[in-house]
């Protein structure tokens, strides 16, 4: 016989189950529940700091390439005191790639500037820039050691391929976070950045795509399976499905499923591909998983989001 429980003991416990169930709720999931606690301008800067992390990744890459030195020497007050970039130089640019990265890179310092009039931001994050860095990622995307080792700060070809890998991140990123962005005025912040992006990432899709045949040296590979092989491994890396093309693909994911040249890249509808900042991390990162730093970012990129998830 099941044992007899009171009516006065049942209202007990149905009270302690109402007053105790919340706290086991936040607690099974506190962070779901911290950021909708959060007040919309929190959420917002958290978003609009995030994106620090891949602003100064450009800027330092692109300055580097271009100049030959950094935000410590262009604009030093935007650096927050952050260690020097690891292993980035300046590349033997052909005059075409030079202005264009010079620009590039320019409008980069003009984005930080713009984040941090909006939020505390935090100092530039450690980065790697090495050649090192880059290979191993080109050995991820090929799926065995190149040999020699891919080095972005080789040629003029070599450093579009390698600045290929980066603006398309920050692109998805801007996409992702516009829907998240409570305030008329992050979101027009954001749309400017997103706006900017896009056009980075379109000259540089349109400069490899005038040499799509072209094979880069010595490893008798065209220009389009490299960018082919850096989307894969990027839409690897996010794990959330294909969110990345490159510059030549099949005509079923060409526009309208009519064509396969792909200078922009965009889903069925022709639209920009999104990502979140978990999807971000675990690319830049280089490893899969926004729990486990690398790549771009040794010791982990900065930030609450970013640094949620390696605490």
């Amino acid at each position: 016989m099941a044992p007899y429980i009171s009516r006065d003991r049942a209202s007990i416990f149905v009270l302690l189950a109402s007053l105790v169930l919340p706290f086991i709720l936040l607690d099974y999931s506190s962070s779901v529940l911290f950021a909708s606690a959060k007040s919309p301008e929190s959420k917002d800067a958290d978003l609009l700091e995030f994106a620090l992390n891949l602003e100064y990744l450009e800027a330092e890459f692109f300055l580097f390439g271009a100049l030959g030195h950094g935000l410590d020497v262009v604009a030093p007050n935007l650096t927050g005191g952050g260690p020097l970039p690891i292993g980035a130089k300046k590349v033997e640019l052909d005059d075409l790639t030079n202005d264009v990265i010079l620009q590039f890179a320019f409008q980069e310092v003009g984005h930080l500037r713009a984040i941090k009039s909006k939020v505390t931001g935090f100092p530039r994050p450690l980065l790697d820039l090495s050649s090192k860095s880059f290979a191993k990622l080109m050995d991820n995307a090929f799926g065995k050691p190149l040999v020699p080792p891919f080095d972005p700060y080789a040629n003029s070809l070599n450093f579009i391929i390698a600045s290929y890998v980066i603006p398309y991140v920050g692109l998805t990123g801007y996409v992702g976070a516009n829907r998240l962005l409570e305030s008329a005025t992050s979101r027009e912040l954001v749309a400017g950045l997103l706006g900017v992006e896009s056009g980075q990432d379109a000259i540089l899709r349109e400069l490899l795509y005038e040499r799509k045949e072209q094979l880069v040296p010595p490893y008798g590979v065209a220009v389009e399976e490299f960018t082919n092989r850096i989307s894969i491994l990027r839409s690897k890396l996010g794990n959330r499905g294909l969110k990345d093309e490159g510059i030549v693909v099949p005509f079923g994911l060409g526009a309208e499923g009519k064509v396969r040249g792909n200078i922009l890249a965009g889903d069925v509808n022709s639209l920009a591909y999104s990502r979140t900042p978990e999807e971000i991390l675990r690319i830049v990162y280089g490893s899969g998983d926004e729990h486990v730093c690398g790549g771009f970012y040794p010791i982990g990129a900065s930030g609450q989001i970013a640094q949620s998830y390696l605490n």
